[in-house]
């Protein structure tokens, strides 16, 4: 005689330089151009165009060749086919959905899958296997206390509670109700709480306090023309003026919710309307115009397998023939009934069901002794607060300190840097003298005579050697000029590290600490090489434009060979300078090893899972470049603004696409209003690169989990050549 309500609710780019831009740009505009169309189609869901949503969805699921949308489409089919109570219509969708998302574990996935299980629990209501409705509605709801917060959560929790009305249980359902009006960010979803719980209290016989509940919400729903909300209101309203004896008011009622129903073709409610007609002339005495209502409703029931309706209705027809003296007929209808109950009984012999109801009742009361600690957490923390302050106090103090003798090497390090200039000038000076020197010794070494050529070629030698001890000396004072300038450098960021060591992690003081020993190791490499290659190479070439006096062609040809090796040396230099990681190494090994050097140098814990490593070492050098700086990118993000303590990747190449899972455990962010730095618009733009897309999952204290996938593989393989030598 009364109806219920329940809610559904569902969660739910790129440029390749060359032949393949014009290929992968279509595929990617046609992907987003299918979710732009699936957003709007699940936006009509509960609207006047909801018919449009499922046409739409239905043509794009034919099409799509991308299994997010065929996942996408199938769910909004199913919550189009549970708003028309067509049952195994949405058993299928949902369980398609179930399908598609496979043994998928990441938060997206499970969100998806949730979603599914809400579809497959309205469709086992409306079947009337009210048990086995429960048990796929904790299902989802153990997914949602994981991964949803906010007005998904509860429309999860309100799904369940209409399911423990109809299950007689309204003193639970009324304490889970009265949890969902803890959300209060839409309007729309508190006033439907309101319409469940007007459905409990009827059924405690408080008909004036369900009867307040639902005109409030009737005023709310009064434009809403022809919604199943505004249908439901009506008929319940209908109901409780019917239980408190005022059939004409209750007729009107009946009859608007009727037309409604027909109309938008929502089944439940137009039976319920029908049925509860019915009981109005049942109750005046008019039994056959009451038969008539029952078996029209009856003939519904039966085409569309609402079972619990027929129970209503056969009962309900028993009644009516007792009152008749038609026993015969009511012994025919009581079997009937009795039929449809043992069906029912026999489809719910499940004991996950009772599992799960007490997994999630076990939950909700660790839920409560959770807010209770976090109370008594809460006065802690303000004696703690009290003595913080205390000691920020002491602590600032200490950082005035600090910053004074900060400034006081400051100005010791202008005076240094001025010295330095000062003894580079000086320098520059003597090798300029000890030129001018050279070149008067040459001029009287010319004009000398035959018989001194021996001693002519030992002040060359001195000469030469002259000219070396200053560019030495040069050298090795630039030399210690540079690791001067870093070891005070070092010292410079050690003092800053100090001023900050309060609020960043020792991960990243020691993730500095290592590059900056890396960058000194390199300058000294650089410096030997200056001075052992290129150094003696330029040193053979003066002496031989020096002491050859007959520059013949031959001359000039091996001086031409010298400045080519010295050219050779140089761009070898220059070329060393760019670690040529996966030409000699594989990728997988080379991005281990990174995550074991970042574990190494800071407390972060990391995690690195690579499958299957054969495939991945073969892709193109240019994808795994990419990738790697984007996982570079990732984790910088992670250290710099996540203060994570752990962070985990994993890699898997499926089906010619690249998967890159990254999570970590940091302070996260709401993804709704935050703005992307040059960090994540460098990571879209090396995507575009590489016809990747990426979905960010992050909440405020529960960490982030960024899923990339990069598909179209087949033309960045690495070829195996075959080795015929």
């Amino acid at each position: 005689m009364i109806i219920y309500s329940m809610l559904i609710s569902c969660n739910v780019y790129s440029q390749i330089d060359g032949n393949n831009l014009s290929l992968s740009s279509k595929k990617l505009n046609l992907y987003s151009e299918e979710q732009k169309q699936l957003d709007e189609a699940y936006n009509l869901l509960g609207t006047e165009r909801e018919l449009d949503a499922y046409s739409n969805s239905l043509r794009l699921l034919k099409k799509t060749k991308h299994k997010k949308n065929k996942i996408y489409a199938n769910i909004i089919i199913g919550i189009y086919n549970n708003d028309r109570n067509l049952a195994d219509s949405a058993l299928f969708y949902g369980n398609e959905v179930i399908k598609l998302v496979g043994k998928q574990k990441d938060s997206l996935s499970m969100l998806r899958l949730s979603s599914a299980y809400n579809i497959i629990a309205n469709a086992y209501g409306d079947k009337s296997l009210l048990e086995e409705s429960k048990k796929w509605h904790l299902k989802g709801i153990e997914i949602a206390q994981k991964y949803q917060t906010g007005e998904r959560y509860f429309k999860k929790v309100h799904n369940l509670a209409s399911t423990y009305i109809r299950l007689e249980n309204y003193d639970y359902a009324i304490k889970l109700l009265e949890s969902c009006l803890e959300y209060t960010e839409n309007t729309r979803f508190t006033f439907t709480v309101y319409i469940s719980l007007a459905t409990a209290y009827s059924y405690k016989n408080d008909f004036e306090l369900a009867l307040s509940y639902l005109k409030k919400t009737l005023e709310y729903f009064k434009d809403d023309k022809g919604s199943r909300n505004k249908i439901i209101i009506l008929q319940n309203i209908g109901a409780q003026y019917h239980l408190m004896k005022n059939h004409e008011e209750a007729l009107s009622y009946y009859n608007e919710a009727l037309v409604l129903g027909k109309d938008k073709k929502y089944y439940r409610p137009m039976l319920d309307a029908m049925n509860n007609i019915g009981l109005v002339y049942q109750d005046k005495g008019m039994h056959e115009k009451a038969k008539k209502a029952y078996q029209e409703s009856l003939l519904i029931c039966e085409k569309l397998g609402f079972l619990d309706k027929q129970i209503v209705i056969y009962n309900r027809l028993e009644e009516s023939s007792k009152i008749q003296g038609k026993y015969q007929d009511a012994y025919m209808y009581f079997g009937k009934k009795i039929k449809i109950k043992d069906s029912i009984n026999e489809l719910q012999k499940d004991n996950d069901i009772r599992e799960l109801e007490i997994k999630f009742k076990t939950l909700q009361k660790e839920k409560e002794i959770k807010f209770l600690q976090v109370e008594n957490t809460n006065k802690k923390l303000e004696l703690a607060n009290r003595e913080e302050a205390i000691r920020n106090l002491t602590l600032q103090q200490e950082i005035e300190k600090k910053e004074s003798e900060i400034r006081k090497k400051e100005n010791e390090n202008k005076l240094l840097s001025f010295q330095n200039a000062t003894e580079k000038t000086l320098n520059e000076n003597i090798l300029l003298k000890k030129n001018e020197e050279i070149k008067d010794a040459q001029l009287e070494i010319q004009q000398a005579e035959t018989t001194r050529q021996k001693g002519f070629k030992n002040i060359i030698l001195y000469s030469f050697l002259i000219l070396l001890i200053p560019v030495i000396g040069l050298l090795v004072t630039y030399y210690q000029k540079i690791k001067a300038q870093s070891e005070l450098t070092k010292k410079q960021e050690e003092i800053n590290e100090e001023r900050i060591s309060s609020l960043l992690k020792d991960q990243e003081l020691k993730v500095i600490k290592a590059s900056i020993e890396s960058q000194d190791k390199e300058r000294k490499r650089i410096a030997q090489e200056l001075h052992d290659s290129i150094g003696g190479n330029l040193a053979a070439i003066k002496l031989q434009l020096n002491n050859n006096k007959n520059k013949n062609e031959g001359y000039i040809k091996g001086i031409n060979t010298q400045i080519d090796d010295t050219y050779e040396l140089v761009r070898d230099l220059s070329h060393n300078l760019i670690p040529k990681k996966f030409s000699k190494n594989n990728f997988c090994d080379v991005l281990e090893e990174y995550f074991k050097n970042i574990g190494g140098a800071s407390s972060l814990r990391t995690s690195c899972s690579v499958y299957p490593r054969k495939e991945i070492d073969l892709l193109g050098e240019e994808l795994q470049i990419e990738t790697f700086k984007i996982i570079q990118e990732l984790i910088t993000n992670s250290i710099k603004h996540a203060k994570a303590s752990s962070i985990e990747l994993q890699l898997n190449l499926v089906e010619d696409e690249l998967s890159i899972l990254f999570e970590d455990d940091g302070v996260g962010f709401d993804t709704n209003k935050n703005i992307e730095g040059i960090g994540f618009r460098n990571i879209r733009s090396r995507l575009n690169k590489i016809s990747g897309t990426i979905d960010i999952d992050s909440r405020i204290k529960r960490g982030t989990i960024i899923n990339i996938e990069i598909t179209n593989l087949t033309t960045t393989i690495n070829e195996i050549q075959p080795n015929y030598s």
